[in-house]
């Protein structure tokens, strides 16, 4: 309903400005040509920093120092807080930094962002930018225009640049236009008054304009032509400070928990930073008059003196704040609580009937290649272990049970779980189909987007988790005859379906050893050597099947039952294996080797029997 008041008024108000002065439309056009390199620089930037920067970002961030350092310094080269920070919550969205780390690195890309404002003020206010402009966009559209990637992106930064030039000059002429049509400094409001009244029109015009740059430059304009006091300029600047937080709540609105815990991080800082400077402008502008004279800044020198004051102000918001960042942390570790994040499907204890969605999939996510794939395999995990979990509870185990256990035959003769009130059926629709679609939805997203290496191993994940469902859907099959042969009075055939479980038991024994020990060197001969042994022990199970048969043992039911469980349990197994080896290799040459024909391996296995006996 807002939003149906405000924009036609909005245009109103802007068809009515641009009818009655010239110098408006002049201003105007800046600020969309100021904008519109921003649009282009940032896509340019994704281009060279996309893995890169995600990947030294995740390098450089186990200490608060180093992730203060990262966070300056990329804001202080990309120009563009609002890329650092939407990557920044894609990367702790998918799990990947810690909440420490993302608060540190916004602390920093406020700093850093400090640095356009002395650009701006240093050269965008003193040199006929025009000049420049016009080669960098004829040079820029041309390398846009090329097929290869890198001369694009490299256009693309030329064309950002270019159109942020030509976005000053624009700016810059028509508020030196206006002083002969109107003197905006009458508006002038001195004192405490002026201070929040400014502050509030720099909080709204960034959160409209979504670029804390553009507003600079625009005070930086109407400064440098008489437009605006130097106090009404302070205080724009501090608005506009708080006004830089929207970009972060935008991109908290696609994330999970994490990503809204540190939106809500960036929102304090930058209000606790400004309520600071407000009550402490009279400090500050001594400050800044004190500090200017170590530096060939003169006393009215109104520009470089207000980017000199953006910069103290965001680095007394830091020293003030970090004092207290532990307890921040803490204080934002209680928001946004996510009960199904803080532990392990655990189903002995488990009677939340609600369907489980993707955990590490949001989108926040799906515009950073390298993070949306680390989110997804993380994804993938997430699927694995409630694998594991129901395929424990369809022998009647618990995940627990088999975690803790040294000796699993012990286990499989001596323990049986008597607690089964939910059916296979249940559990996979309630904790794997949901993660399941959403794995498949991502996947499909994010494909066109990743280079032909990554489009390798997003298929490899795709089939890991394909095989993991198959291996539930075997399990599904022996469920019933499980329970019941268990409890049979013939010991033979209790014995025999023990067997059974300890195959499953073992194979997902054997998975988390190695995905514990990540020891690539023997996971392929593991494979290998488990998949032998599952063979010679159907061989076996055959064998002894017919020797029961003969000596009266078992009847014909148990023997039909125990040859298709038996057939279900080796295709769960290798099942398993094939997708835990995919899992483990998937970041490796190795991955490569394995047969990636997804097509072949969703048709379901034939089973003569099973036609007869499901």
């Amino acid at each position: 309903m807002l939003g149906r008041v405000v924009l036609p008024t909005a245009l109103l108000l802007l068809t009515y400005g641009f009818w009655v002065s010239s110098e408006l439309q002049v201003i105007t056009a800046g600020v969309v040509i100021f904008l519109l390199g921003m649009v282009y620089l940032e896509k340019g930037f994704k281009v060279f920093t996309g893995g890169l920067l995600e990947a030294f970002l995740q390098k450089t961030t186990d200490s608060l120092w180093k992730s203060l350092a990262f966070g300056i310094t990329t804001t202080a080269v990309l120009q563009s807080s609002s890329l650092v920070s939407v990557i920044v919550i894609s990367f702790l969205s998918a799990g990947l930094i810690g909440l420490a780390a993302g608060v540190g690195i916004i602390f920093g890309a406020n700093l850093g962002s400090t640095v356009g404002a002395w650009l701006v003020a240093l050269y965008g206010m003193k040199l006929k930018l025009i000049s420049y402009a016009m080669p960098l966009l004829v040079f820029g559209l041309i390398l846009r225009s090329q097929r290869e990637k890198t001369f694009s992106g490299f256009g693309c930064i030329l064309l950002g640049i270019g159109f942020l030039f030509l976005g000053i000059h624009y700016m810059k002429e028509g508020f030196e236009a206006f002083q002969t049509v109107i003197d905006f400094s009458s508006f002038s409001m001195e004192g405490m008054q002026g201070i929040l009244v400014f502050t509030i029109f720099g909080v709204l015009a960034t959160i409209i304009m979504q670029s804390t740059n553009a507003v600079l430059v625009l005070t930086f304009s109407a400064l440098a032509a008489g437009q605006l006091t130097y106090d009404n300029a302070l205080a724009l600047a501090i608005g506009s400070n708080i006004g830089t937080t929207i970009t972060a709540v935008l991109g908290a609105m696609g994330a999970n928990a994490a990503g809204k815990r540190l939106a809500v991080a960036h929102i304090t800082f930058n209000v606790a930073t400004a309520a600071l400077a407000i009550l402490l402008l009279p400090q500050l502008k001594v400050l800044v008059d004190f500090t200017a004279g170590f530096f060939p800044i003169g006393a009215d020198d109104y520009t470089l003196k207000l980017a000199l004051f953006h910069s103290l102000f965001n680095v007394m918001g830091i020293v003030v704040q970090l004092p207290f960042f532990q307890l921040l942390i803490r204080w934002l570790e209680t928001l946004f609580v996510d009960p199904d994040r803080q532990s392990h499907l655990n189903l002995a204890t488990e009677d939340n009937p609600a369907i489980h969605r993707a955990r590490y999939l949001t989108p926040a996510t799906l515009n950073y290649p390298d993070t949306a794939l680390r989110a997804l395999t993380r994804e993938c995990d997430h699927l694995y272990r409630n694998t594991l979990e129901l395929i424990c509870y369809g022998i009647y185990l618990t995940g627990d049970k088999l975690r803790e256990s040294d000796s699993l035959t012990d286990l499989v003769n001596s323990w049986i779980r008597d607690d089964q009130p939910w059916t296979i059926k249940e559990l996979y629709i309630r904790h794997i189909k949901g993660i399941y679609a959403d794995i498949i939805h991502y996947s499909g997203a994010i494909e066109g987007n990743l280079p032909r290496a990554q489009v390798q191993e997003l298929f490899a994940l795709k089939v890991a988790c394909r095989d993991f469902v198959q291996a539930i859907k075997h399990v599904k099959h022996i469920y019933k005859n499980m329970g019941h042969y268990l409890h049979s009075d013939n010991e033979q055939i209790r014995h025999q379906y023990n067997q059974l479980r300890l195959c499953l038991a073992s194979v997902l024994k054997l998975i988390d050893v190695l995905g514990v020990r990540r020891n690539y060197d023997h996971i392929r001969q593991h494979a290998e050597q488990l998949k032998q042994e599952l063979s010679e022990q159907d061989e076996q199970m055959h064998r002894k099947l017919n020797e029961l048969i003969r000596s009266n043992q078992v009847d014909s039911f148990m023997a039909s039952s125990l040859m298709n469980d038996s057939a279900h349990v080796h295709d769960a197994c290798t099942s398993l294996i094939d997708g835990a080896v995919i899992m483990l290799t998937r970041d490796r040459e190795e991955y490569r080797e394995i047969d990636l024909n997804f097509e072949a391996r969703s048709t379901p296995p034939k089973n003569v029997a099973g036609s007869f006996e499901k």
